[in-house]
């Protein structure tokens, strides 16, 4: 609709040189023309021209002291984008790569994933182009004292509530918490992704991984199929890639595939438990490159400079990083047999590789839908510190698969309704969209 092409030829106007922002609202914007033409209310209340702008940017100085006592600068960004069904709710990223256009389209995408874990959360996204890497504990935490001094102004549980993201661990988010809580003077559930002892939830730093191996195994399940027995390529070395494995192994398929900056293992054996172990120690205690793998597994091979995409799989779980998954890479991935991709990262695969996907009758899991689970574990911690109480492991586990189920229906269920059976991407693009659409216009003209 021409509606539609306006509305994105103002974003690139508005946002120039913010090639992953206006990806992100091109490929939910391509969804919209069908919900525009049948709910023109939509158009007569500006939901379009008002979704596409944050509600407020927060660009700030961090100054902090390395270890040779030299003082290094920073900037530090939070993008409240959109809080119509809850307090704003997304990461924190810190990485050298951090600019105001990508943390614009990570907390654009937040919108509608946050919508469709049927959770009160608002979307946001907020970081750094710190790099964590290569520097000492005092110096992270020097840093993120410095950052949260000016952040803590800014959040809180009722109004902004930040989690972890690249960059951003446990240790991260206790030294932020930390200044927070110094500053704030009071003990509340401002941060997600906190120690299991001081108010951090079970399952949260398994919930994104987890998230997408139960969303695809429901989307096999359409076609009266399993992950029992699939050989899967998982992309990414850390905590999204680890426990996607872990969850795939747990349900009988066979992961081969693991991967950094670079390059891929192939393990045509499988990554069990004892190498996923492995490999958790590696990068998560000594923080050392996944090449270390084939030094420990000699039959595996390292794929130097490259990524997954190329090894034989029938399902892909793109869990690295964005824009990973060329046209190219798809074609080939489709050429090989695979049947199924379910995002653990943000937006992995490009316009190209989409059209390749759904053009094949791929299952094609969007991120915003696929990787909803850290999102929702996060909004499950919030409820756990707003009652002071702590569930089970099996309990939280129970939820996180519940809301997979729910994201995944929901997203089946629209497509169905709007002509696009067994598109996720327009399903999960339209279901999310009309929720936060209607909250807009419930409450008026802000």
């Amino acid at each position: 609709m021409s509606c539609v092409s306006d509305i994105m030829d103002l974003v690139v106007k508005r946002n120039p040189g913010e090639s992953e922002f206006h990806q992100a609202v091109k490929e939910v914007l391509d969804s919209l023309g069908l919900v525009i033409e049948q709910r023109p209310h939509y158009q007569e209340h500006q939901i379009l021209e008002r979704i596409i702008e944050p509600e407020r940017v927060i660009m700030f100085r961090v100054p902090w002291v390395d270890d040779r006592g030299k003082i290094q600068v920073n900037r530090g960004f939070r993008v409240e984008f959109n809080s119509a069904i809850g307090p704003y709710k997304g990461g924190l990223r810190f990485h050298p790569t951090v600019y105001l256009g990508l943390l614009k389209f990570l907390a654009f995408e937040q919108i509608f994933k946050n919508s469709l874990t049927t959770l009160s959360m608002g979307g946001g996204k907020g970081g750094s182009d710190f790099d964590p890497k290569g520097k000492s504990d005092n110096e992270v935490m020097r840093f993120c004292q410095s950052f949260m001094t000016e952040l803590f102004r800014h959040i809180g549980p009722a109004t902004d509530v930040p989690a972890g993201d690249v960059g951003v661990g446990g240790r991260e988010i206790g030294y932020l918490f930390g200044q927070y809580k110094r500053l704030s003077n009071e003990f509340t559930g401002v941060l997600t992704g906190k120690a299991r002892h001081w108010g951090g939830s079970l399952i949260r730093p398994e919930a994104t991984g987890y998230g997408a191996v139960y969303f695809a195994q429901e989307m096999l399940a359409t076609r009266g199929d399993s992950l029992e027995g699939k050989v899967c390529t998982v992309s990414g070395s850390g905590n999204v890639a680890q426990y996607t494995a872990e969850k795939i192994h747990h349900l009988g398929g066979k992961v081969v595939s693991l991967s950094d900056s670079n390059g891929t293992i192939h393990d045509p054996d499988g990554i069990d438990e004892e190498r996923l172990a492995f490999v958790m120690e590696l990068k998560n205690i000594r923080r050392a490159r996944i090449r270390e793998y084939v030094e420990r597994h000699p039959h595996a091979e390292f794929l130097e400079g490259k990524r997954p995409w190329s090894i034989p799989c029938q399902c892909a779980f793109p869990s690295a990083t964005e824009n990973e998954i060329s046209g190219r890479d798809a074609q080939t991935l489709v050429d090989n047999g695979c049947l199924l991709v379910s995002e653990g990262a943000n937006m992995p695969s490009q316009p190209d590789a989409i059209r390749v996907f759904l053009e094949s009758d791929v299952l094609f899991g969007p991120g915003k839908a696929a990787n909803a689970g850290g999102v929702a574990v996060s909004g499950l911690e919030m409820a756990q510190n707003a009652q002071f109480i702590s569930w089970t492991r099996e309990e939280v586990d129970q939820r996180l698969l519940t809301i997979m189920r729910q994201i995944h229906e929901n997203s089946r269920r629209t497509a169905e309704e709007y002509g696009c059976p067994g598109n996720y991407v327009i399903g999960a693009n339209i279901a999310g969209f009309t929720k936060v659409a209607d909250a807009m216009i419930d409450q008026g003209a802000v």
